[in-house]
């Protein structure tokens, strides 16, 4: 059984990975190393604004770190991200979120 506090990380952490945007995030800097806030929003077809406060959101836990080149400001999953998470969450889970039938896209 779990400790309370192992119970709130795991809450915590699942809470972050439940909005699309994050998911997506996390998902497209699995696929291409290192992005920014305006190519991800591209790819995703989302405001700068969304993206932006999901990355804020996704680098305070830990999940992404950025490094500035000039006045760009370049986002990639942090080292030591599990690849566990990116196997199961990111990949695993969205398959099994498919309905039967539906392909991949």
């Amino acid at each position: 059984m779990p400790t309370r506090e192992d119970a709130a990380s795991l809450s915590a952490m699942l809470s972050l990975l439940a909005d699309g945007t994050r998911a997506r995030v996390l998902y497209a800097l699995d696929v291409v190393d290192e992005l920014c806030v305006g190519d991800l929003a591209v790819a995703l077809e989302a405001t700068e604004d969304a993206v932006g406060y999901a990355l804020r959101l996704l680098r305070t836990a830990g999940f992404v770190t950025s490094r500035k080149d000039g006045r760009v400001v370049y986002y990639r999953l942090a080292e030591g991200f599990p690849q566990p998470l990116r196997e199961d969450c990111l990949r695993g889970l969205v398959a099994l979120s498919r309905r039967p039938g539906q392909a991949d896209g």
